[in-house]
């Protein structure tokens, strides 16, 4: 399979697909259950705030460096190999090492040493799952040039990638069943993260080893990739990255994506505070198994019915109608949580999860598969295939909405007087109105951005078929 698209791409086998799905998995698996793990920083080992916040936000900004440089260094690597798969078997064993390593804490070794060490680790980890994770989603960008095609592609991937989000949330029961780690959640996410990190780096390895690419050992067009060049050309680098928002489609989905991701993240952490403090009048026992089961069953949801239902709506009406047919879903979901989050009847909530999902659930599913039609316009105005460098800055942008996030809602609790210990009315009504009203808000934001995002399928198709003629010529 070719890197460059030099010739028409024939159908993509599904053995394919399902291969660069298993590194969706790793992608995702990762981050969920980091969600889950991080919260043992603050509640057993003893980390402040402060602490917290910074680890979650320092990573964002080193992620704002590697990610484009990556991005650069992916898209011109002369390899027998090709362009990407080395970087992706790399990547995988890094993120395997560093995320076990992360995890060895003890409490015995004091906040400040275990804050320094896990900083380092996760540092490192981050820079390993860059490594890993810019070059294997540009690998899924090229893997057809079909405008239908790309989006199975993306679905396939984003259907074996939520059965993380389907595992991730019984991590929080397993941590602190006693029967399991009677040692307490410390030992637990100690132990847990050899049996993350060792089958998720197996499935990140997989699509380096089974979808082959084609030599570029004897490519003209590339750039020089070597210490000296990227430090005298590091400016050139971000200015080359930041030149994609030039693309007004790509300005439309990376906007509407840090809308809706964000708006989403921001209160996310707020489903467990909702469910303990008003179904449960703030009794963590009696509240059982529903945090979990609220994250876990809406994302079976997203796998079993949001993914191929978006899926058959983008054939047959197009990506940017099906995009907002499915956000104007997750409305009704949004709408449906302030009503259905009744106490003493937890499993009202459950009614809303098929709306709800559909928010996030058709998100990357659709974007992805506009980030692959948005790379061959790129080439056509530019003349050079930039994956790397365009899904670099798209992801980045996801991920500083995540580190966004994660201020904001602390910020949010902080006005409207959220106090663990002490619960009030008023605390849990800010909070249920924020749950449903922000996401909203970002949801019509997004809309309203892609109102007039304009790649069709026939635009697509002709700007292939143009992409060939330039091809010929050189």
């Amino acid at each position: 399979m070719s890197d460059s698209f030099t010739q028409p791409q024939k159908k993509v086998s599904l053995g394919y697909k399902i291969a660069f799905g298993f590194g969706m998995l790793a992608n995702q698996m990762y981050p969920a259950a980091l969600g889950v793990f991080i919260i043992v920083l603050v509640q057993d080992l003893g980390f402040a705030a402060i602490l917290w916040g910074i680890l979650q936000f320092a990573p964002r900004v080193v992620d704002a460096i590697t990610d484009p440089v990556m991005g650069f260094i992916s898209d011109n690597t002369r390899s027998k190999w090709g362009r990407r798969r080395q970087y992706v078997l790399i990547g995988g064993i890094i993120i395997c090492i560093s995320y076990i390593a992360m995890w060895q804490l003890y409490e015995e070794n004091g906040v400040m040493y275990n804050f320094v060490y896990f900083l380092s680790w996760s540092l490192v980890f981050y820079l390993g799952l860059t490594i890993f994770s810019v070059p294997y989603l540009a690998l899924g960008y090229e893997i057809s040039d079909d405008f239908h095609e790309r989006t199975q592609i993306m679905a396939i991937s984003q259907f074996i990638g939520q059965w993380a989000w389907v595992i991730a949330p019984w991590f929080w029961v397993i941590l602190y069943d006693p029967k399991w780690f009677p040692e307490g959640a410390a030992q637990g996410v100690r132990d847990l993260s050899v049996w993350v990190a060792i089958p998720c780096s197996l499935f990140a390895i997989i699509p380096a080893l089974f979808i082959k690419s084609e030599s570029t050992v004897d490519r003209t067009d590339f750039l020089p990739i070597n210490a000296r060049y990227i430090g005298k050309s590091v400016s050139n680098i971000f200015k080359s990255a930041f030149e994609s928002f030039r693309i007004k489609s790509f300005r439309q989905i990376a906007g509407a994506t840090f809308l809706i991701f964000n708006s989403f993240n921001i209160t996310g952490a707020f489903t467990f505070l909702i469910i303990v403090h008003y179904l449960f009048n703030s009794d963590p026992a009696s509240a059982g198994n529903w945090p979990a089961l609220h994250g876990s069953i809406g994302a079976i949801c997203t796998t079993i019915l949001v993914i191929p239902i978006v899926t058959f709506m983008s054939k047959k009406l197009g990506k940017k109608r099906a995009f907002i047919i499915s956000q104007l879903i997750s409305i009704i979901g949004y709408i449906l949580f302030w009503f259905l989050f009744v106490p003493g009847k937890p499993y009202l909530f459950l009614y809303a999860l098929p709306f709800h999902s559909f928010g996030i659930g058709s998100l990357f599913t659709i974007m992805m598969s506009m980030t692959a039609d948005i790379c061959d316009i790129d080439e056509l105005e530019n003349g050079k295939r930039r994956e790397g460098v365009l899904g670099a800055v798209y992801w980045w942008t996801v991920k500083l909405g995540f580190a966004i996030a994660a201020l904001t809602g602390g910020f949010i609790l902080n006005f409207i007087g959220f106090d663990a210990s002490n619960v009030t009315a008023s605390a849990i009504v800010g909070m249920r109105m924020f749950y449903s009203a922000l996401p909203i808000a970002g949801v019509i934001g997004a809309i309203l951005i892609m109102r007039n995002y304009n790649i069709t399928e026939e635009k697509a198709n002709q700007v292939k078929e143009q992409l060939k003629i330039q091809r010929e010529k050189s």
